[in-house]
């Protein structure tokens, strides 16, 4: 498959990854909505074309190993901590000095 082609497999990959980590779990996500898509389609394009040129020939892997470094390189800006205080209501408090 010509590397345009894959290119542009590869956004798609990135593009429906943010999507999908903003619609199942918005929460672990509160930074702007550009931000979580925006590192999935890098990230996505980086690992594809790392993969692509490291994994010469074989076209399913390649995707895999896209997919998979997508998703985890997308999950480093979940903040589960918040959504769980969220949740709690635990909000902190300061004290301020009269």
């Amino acid at each position: 498959m010509p590397l345009p082609v894959e290119a542009a497999v590869f956004a798609l990959i990135g593009l429906l990854a943010g999507a999908l980590a903003l619609l199942v779990v918005p929460e672990y996500f509160p930074m702007a909505r550009g931000l979580t898509v925006g590192t999935a389609l890098a990230s996505a394009l980086l690992s594809g074309l790392v993969s692509r040129f490291t994994l010469t020939g074989d076209l399913l892997l390649t995707l895999a190993v896209t997919v998979l470094c997508t998703a985890l390189l997308t999950s480093v800006l979940a903040r589960p901590d918040l959504a769980a205080a969220a949740r709690r209501g635990n909000h902190r408090r300061r004290r301020h000095a009269a």
